[in-house]
């Protein structure tokens, strides 16, 4: 019995749930509506406001912080930089961006990580009323021919582009034209001209700052998030102020932690992806909280950057993704010292953008027993770049895999059968007006009664008792049928695979569309290394191959065999993919999240193979 389910119930570390009751109402044919009990409370009409009011109320307090990167790229001290100064320098970036009259029509575009400057650059668009698009670094960066970055440019026709130093001189020279303005935190592009990031912030302020600032409202656009884009190219959501105070509002009133005391957060999740760059960097803000930024990340070579400073700032919630809480869980097994830094204050844990395995959950508490003597409680929910992008939260400390909750308040959701399914559909004040200079897709997205559609499928978690709420029944888009005419459900048995197979599967993807079995392409997570027992610098084709690796994987697939009902649940094959998913192909996002569509068209090859037993390696059920 895990100590997920032991029979006497755990303790935990006291946190208030804000909604734990909803009304539900009945539609025509079977349709439904939920929302929360408690009404949204009134929220300001820009996020500059609480910027301005944080700056006058606590103007020496920390907004956000950095380690200086020294000459030789080692990471040092924190520079910090307080709400005061964030505001006299945001104001002076706001003069520079008017003085290149930018517009929405010609807004900002950021090539850059998470850093100092790309956070002063995005209070100093908020200000002047400028839009800007943060681009995914790797669009810049990994990519060989710039497709996206190209497409992302050629959407948002920037007036000025950002860039934080020198390795994004390539991608610029291949995609932005000629005269167009260029900030530069460092180094320079050769045959652009572009002036400092330094120069910017000097920009004397008149009274042009000012008067901006008060054209803004609700419905100003703040900025341009991409989605990531799957056999398609990414969609332009468009993000007003009223979406983005109103989904902070709705976490406020979700999360009543956030301003329980001075909210301090630890944060790798990139600022182009609305976890990131919505949901965290605007709750500092909102809250006038202390930012830290990690440049870490949940991967074999930069994990111990996360791991340090955990060690040395203790958050007061944290956010990540499950692989994420997978390295931090192996590793509080035997560091005391990160162990007792991040669970001193911790008062909440938040994972978002895949299923968090078993094992991990029963990791992550029993460190947490050992160390504090109760548990931490593990949240989740359900929302999307069009959604702010919190819309679905638990409502209690007991959550399970796959539980996602009820709405956050003033939310309205509609759930409507699609096949079989149940799809949830949002319609709220966070809620995106739509694409930006796409009116089709705009208008596909929304149905008659003006809810967007998410291709999100829920069900009840008991269907006796609605105020537990939702659980997540994958994503309709992804489900597929056998030539049988079964359909799978691809969500919740692709979370069965990766629990079973957990810590060495990354990801899942499963496929049979139109055939007679389901078959699971598998990508591995570099603990698999360690398993096969070969040498690190072996090739992964090799560990994949070895008899260790293989024989684990056997073993999951006959204890998922023995378990299954039916072809419709039942893995009759399977492969261990050598080749990574890769962001270029849209295969994977930034924070590490598996586009099943991208990776079945880019390697239907080995669908094919697959289930034409055309692969040597391929594995099948003993049973």
């Amino acid at each position: 019995m895990t100590a997920q389910h032991n029979s006497i119930a755990p303790r935990f570390r006291p946190l208030k749930f804000g909604v734990t009751r909803v009304a539900l109402r009945d539609g025509a044919s079977g349709v439904h509506y939920l929302r929360a009990e408690q009404d949204l409370n009134p929220f300001p009409e820009r996020l500059t406001d609480r910027l301005r009011h944080w700056a006058q109320v606590k103007p020496d307090h920390t907004l956000i912080a950095r380690r200086i990167k020294a000459a030789d790229g080692q990471l040092g001290d924190w520079q910090h930089i307080s709400y005061a100064q964030a505001w006299t320098k945001a104001r002076s970036i706001a003069q520079g961006l008017i003085n290149h009259d930018l517009t929405a029509e010609k807004p900002v575009a950021i090539l850059s990580e998470n850093s100092l400057e790309h956070a002063l650059l995005t209070l100093g668009c908020l200000i002047a009323g400028v839009p800007y698009t943060p681009v995914s670094p790797p669009y810049s960066l990994i990519s060989q021919g710039y497709d996206k970055l190209k497409h992302i440019l050629s959407t948002v026709t920037p007036g000025l582009v950002f860039a934080q130093d020198a390795r994004y001189a390539k991608a610029i020279a291949a995609t932005v034209d000629q005269g167009r303005a260029i900030v530069m935190a460092e180094g320079s592009v050769e045959g652009h001209q572009s002036i400092g990031f330094a120069e910017l912030c000097a920009t004397p302020v008149t009274d042009a700052v000012d008067q901006a600032m008060a054209a803004t409202g609700p419905d100003t656009i703040a900025k341009f998030l991409f989605t990531s884009g799957s056999t398609k190219l990414p969609k332009a959501v468009i993000n007003t102020h009223r979406m983005w105070c109103a989904n902070q509002q709705q976490m406020a009133q979700s999360m009543p932690v956030l301003a329980e005391q001075d909210l301090v957060l630890v944060d790798w999740l990139p600022w182009n992806h609305t976890f990131g760059g919505n949901h965290n960097f605007g709750m500092v803000v909102f809250h006038g909280g202390t930012l830290y930024i990690d440049d870490g990340k949940p991967t074999p070579a930069l994990i111990q950057e996360t791991l340090r400073n955990l060690r040395e700032i203790a958050p007061t919630v944290y956010f990540n993704v499950p692989t994420g809480f997978e390295e931090i869980a192996n590793a509080m097994k035997t560091d005391d010292t990160l162990r007792k830094s991040l669970l001193s204050r911790v008062q909440m844990f938040f994972y978002a953008g895949a299923a968090l395995a078993q094992p991990v959950w029963d990791s992550l508490y029993e460190s947490e027993e050992r160390e504090i003597g109760e548990r931490i409680v593990m949240a989740t929910g359900l929302g999307m770049t069009e959604s702010g992008p919190f819309g679905i939260f638990v409502t209690n400390p007991n959550v399970r895999a796959g539980d996602l909750g009820v709405p956050a308040p003033g939310l309205e959701l509609k759930l409507v059968d699609v096949d079989g399914k149940t799809e949830v559909r949002y319609r709220g004040p966070n809620i995106t007006p739509g694409y930006w200079r796409a009116p089709g897709e705009t208008a596909e997205s929304f149905d008659e009664e003006g809810f967007f559609k998410s291709g999100d499928a829920v069900k009840w978690i008991d269907e006796t008792d609605p105020h537990l709420g939702l659980k997540f029944d994958g994503r309709i888009a992804e489900d597929f049928k056998l030539a049988t005419g079964t359909f799978v459900s691809v969500g919740p048995l692709r979370g069965k695979i990766i629990a079973a197979g957990a810590p060495y599967i990354q990801d899942v993807v499963l496929t049979g569309l139109n055939m007679r079995e389901v078959g699971a392409m598998v990508f591995p997570t570099h603990k698999v290394r360690e398993l096969s027992g070969l040498p690190g610098t072996a090739p992964l084709a090799d560990v994949l191959a070895s008899a260790p690796v293989r024989a684990h994987f056997q073993r999951v697939l006959n204890e998922l065999a023995a378990a299954s009902t039916g072809s419709a649940n039942r893995i009759a094959r399977m492969c261990l993919l050598s080749e990574h998913p890769t962001i270029d192909k849209g295969e994977i996002t930034d924070k590490g999240s598996i586009n099943q569509r991208a990776v079945l068209t880019h390697r239907a090859d080995t669908v094919a193979l697959l289930h034409n037993d055309g692969l040597h390696d391929i594995l099948k059920p003993n049973c």
